[in-house]
């Protein structure tokens, strides 16, 4: 027996159940289900942002936050000037979820626990009679243009559901790009992004917990970051390295996650300047410890590190340092080379570079430019970020123009 539904949104996510509220909200009569192969709903936005959920993020100007997309700028700008982080702000308080503003932009629930997003999406579909089915992991989907019929009929492992649209929302799921490839979608081969290195290096062993902010660059690519960075027992991490894994996914990738970085522990100061703010200390402390006291913004167990790994004992004076030792030291600071073995990813919270070729999608409904009545929402495109509620806001805006479009 096939169950009808005007839509079917397949993936119980962000992207799904945002869609399917706001379908029903403009047009209550649809009859709108969402089907999701696991027990439970919402997984990733359980455990997103250390399960606090981190909805958006504030920047407000279109043009600018596509800039925070290394996949998904060029398209997301329409999208965006449509439904925008005030939107999804505006949107939340609206179903009695009160945002709140971090130092770095990032914006979280008042309550600080992801259960408030889980609760006004679960409370709101049921309020407006959304079928919510789980355990319904997808078999095979026909096309009505090739069926002869006019609905699309999807069949999971114990029931078949017939509807007159069909809206894709499952993530980066391996197993419905490759149903969609069957039906002449190109999908951009995913890989990893948002990774930390994996590095084995004396200067850092001792220091995980360690921050700075620095600025990095992978040898022999165009690839550079700047922002804080933070050692850990396994390498480096913090925003400056996610980035540099967001913006280099497919590079990086190509090369195997074998590359060397440069890090600039003071930032934008360059090796010349270094070198004489060093000369000046030598001459301003001569009779004090070069090791002791760090006269810049890094933690003195970093400085103490940096000045071990250019050649100068704990017991040099500063009035002793040779020219060969300044130089090393400066190069130390700002142009560190450390070798990358690796990457460490975050499993619950792992973001891919991949999914359906953006130039098979019309951004103006989110419909597929191969077949009527398809429709994506969400991570299953080629459309990522880097971390701080951007992968989420595309999540939100896809839904809502796709919503608006049906």
């Amino acid at each position: 027996m096939n169950q009808n539904f005007d839509i079917i949104i397949v993936g119980g996510g962000a992207a799904g159940f945002f869609t399917a509220i706001n379908i029903v909200e403009k047009k209550p009569t649809l009859k709108v289900a969402i089907l999701e192969r696991a027990a439970e709903v919402l997984q990733k936005v359980r455990i997103s942002g250390g399960g606090r959920c981190n909805v958006t993020h504030a920047c407000f100007e279109p043009n600018e936050l596509v800039k925070f997309y290394p996949r998904g700028e060029k398209e997301l700008r329409g999208p965006f000037h449509q439904f925008c982080s005030g939107d999804t702000i505006e949107w939340f308080e609206k179903h009695g979820v009160e945002l709140k503003l971090e130092e770095d932009g990032r914006m979280f629930p008042v309550s600080n626990s992801s259960q408030t997003i889980i609760d006004c999406f679960l409370n709101t579909t049921k309020k407006l009679g959304i079928s919510v089915l789980t355990g319904q992991r997808v078999q095979s989907i026909f096309n009505p243009e090739i069926s002869g019929e006019n609905l699309w009929k999807i069949e999971t492992q114990n029931e078949s559901y017939l509807t007159e649209k069909l809206i894709m929302a499952t993530g980066s799921n391996p197993k419905i790009w490759d149903l969609l490839q069957t039906y002449g979608h190109a999908i951009i081969n995913p890989v990893p992004s948002l990774f930390t290195f994996n590095i084995k290096d004396s200067r850092i062993k001792e220091l995980p917990g360690v921050s700075a902010q620095v600025s990095v660059k992978v040898k022999d690519t165009k690839l550079t970051s700047t922002g804080p960075l933070l050692i850990t027992h396994w390498g480096l991490s913090g925003p400056a390295i996610l980035k540099l894994s967001a913006w280099g996914a497919r590079i990086l990738h190509d090369k195997n996650y074998q590359f060397s970085i440069f890090v600039n522990w003071l930032n934008d100061v360059d090796t010349k300047e270094a070198e004489q703010l060093l000369k000046d200390l030598k001459q301003e402390q001569a009779k004090k410890l070069v090791a002791k006291k760090s006269p810049f913004e890094l933690t003195n167990r970093l400085w103490e590190s940096l000045v071990l790994a250019s050649g100068i004992s704990i017991e040099t004076k500063w009035a002793d340092l040779s020219k060969v030792q300044i130089q090393n030291l400066a190069g130390q600071l700002t142009n560190a080379s450390f070798q990358v073995n690796g990457k460490s990813t975050f499993k619950d919270e792992f973001v891919t570079a991949g999914g359906i070729d953006l130039k098979e999608i019309n951004f103006k409904t989110m419909e597929s430019k191969l077949h009527r009545n398809l429709y994506f929402a969400g991570e299953i495109v080629n459309i990522d970020a880097i971390t701080g509620g951007f992968n989420f806001q595309n999540a939100w805006t896809s839904g809502f123009i796709l919503a608006n479009a049906i």
